[in-house]
């Protein structure tokens, strides 16, 4: 796909970014706020969730019933979600259809009422998706573990929230909140597909009148210092584990060695603990390894389903293949073999429009530029053994291992785990 750039910054600071491509007849365009759960208060748990539930619940202009129709009835789609650092409102639409896309997006951010009733209800709902999260162990997990992982800080919190929370916040909380970070310093819209900048432009001006404002701050993160490990019993069939440790931020020039590193322990069936725990010992169904970019800080993660009788073994290998890449290089023949791999998945992401909207708000948001797929790759391509063997011996120490797991294992079946001093 051929595309052409365009950023501007509006008089309210409000920044507006597009990617043109003509080859597609398609738009997606994205309202992304600079706000998530991490930038909660413990009383406001989930609130950047529920606020993103509430804008579509009706504005002045619009019932909750028109705001969906409104953008299906021109066989489009609207949608959004809510991440730890970001919330996105976004809408992908036939080209011809930018203008009514950006109506009623720029509507439900400016006009939305938020109404007592529509509220009662809407945490009604939150709540259901909350017990759906609490009876899905592969989903329980990851907030299990970020909950021990994070410790106080806001990015251990659900971002759903936890039921008390959610059932106690008032309208008023609601509304404090979103004077607080709803400003356009702190939006970003982002469009990509079949239009011209300077349409997009003129239609965010004439619509989006939403108040200037100062850029959130969230707490700074303050990654697990200590060795600790914790066992949530419930009645299942399998265990569910996460292992973890502290790791780097988004920004970091390393981040690419990192993500090497991410596809050969578990980035697919090919890498290595899938093939030495699942494949040749038959051990767990699923085992993966994943990397969480944060703006000031990161987790790699590893983590794994299996009989509770498998998972002294299966901990064993994987601690082994961990302690092996810290002391090992990669030989030039994988490295090559992981090169294609991030390539692969970067291509992958920005063969569609909605791809590209989102790496166009991400870039922006966490480093305030764009980065073009010309330069990811020259930084892939310089990714050597040695990066991966630096970085694997930052990354993964021991004595910041976070262990959590959750089903009918025992605390004898975790006894090799470190332990704090």
């Amino acid at each position: 796909m051929s595309s052409a750039i365009g950023k501007t910054v509006l008089p309210n600071g409000l920044r507006v970014i597009s990617e043109r491509i003509t080859s597609i007849r398609s738009i997606a365009i994205g309202v992304w706020v600079d706000v998530g759960s991490r930038n909660e208060l413990p009383s406001e748990s989930g609130l950047s969730h529920l606020i993103e539930h509430m804008h579509f619940k009706g504005t002045r202009n619009r019932s909750a019933a028109r705001i969906a129709n409104d953008i299906e009835e021109l066989g489009g789609a609207l949608n959004a979600f809510t991440t730890r650092e970001h919330t996105c409102y976004y809408a992908r639409v036939l080209d011809e259809h930018l203008p009514q896309a950006v109506d009623v997006l720029t509507d439900i951010l400016l006009n939305s009422t938020y109404s007592a009733n529509s509220i009662k209800r809407e945490k009604q709902v939150v709540l259901e998706e909350i017990k759906e999260s609490e009876d899905t162990p592969s989903d329980r997990i990851h907030d299990l573990f970020a909950g021990q992982f994070w410790g106080k800080h806001p990015l251990a919190h659900s971002i759903l929230g936890d039921k008390k929370t959610i059932a106690g916040l008032q309208r008023s909380t609601l509304l404090n909140y979103i004077g607080r970070h709803y400003n356009t310093r702190n939006i970003v819209v982002t469009a990509s597909g079949n239009l011209k900048h300077d349409t997009l432009v003129k239609l965010i001006r004439k619509s989006f009148r939403l108040r200037s404002g100062e850029r959130s701050v969230a707490l700074p993160a303050a990654p697990p210092r200590r060795p600790s490990h914790r066992i949530y019993e419930k009645d299942i069939a399998q265990t569910h584990m996460t292992l973890g440790f502290p790791s780097l931020n988004f920004n970091d020039p390393r981040k690419f060695a990192l993500l090497g590193l991410n596809f050969y322990l578990g980035g697919g069936m090919s890498s290595t603990l899938f093939q030495e725990v699942r494949e040749r010992r038959g051990l767990a169904y699923s085992i993966y390894s994943f990397q969480d970019f944060y703006r000031d800080t990161g987790a790699f993660g590893v983590c794994l389903s299996a009989d509770a009788k498998n998972i002294p073994l299966a901990l064993d290998l994987i601690r082994k293949q961990l302690r092996r890449v810290c002391v090992r290089p990669v030989s030039a023949e994988r490295i090559d073999k992981i090169k294609a791999q991030i390539k692969g998945s970067l291509t992958f992401s920005m063969e569609s429009a909605s791809g590209r909207m989102n790496r166009l708000a991400r870039l922006e948001l966490m480093t305030g530029h764009n980065t073009t797929l010309r330069e990811s790759f020259r930084a892939v391509e310089r990714i050597t053994a040695a990066d991966l063997l630096e970085v694997a011996r930052e990354v993964f120490d021991e004595q910041r291992l976070v262990a959590v797991a959750l089903g009918p294992v025992t605390q004898a079946q975790l006894a090799d785990l470190p332990q704090a001093a």
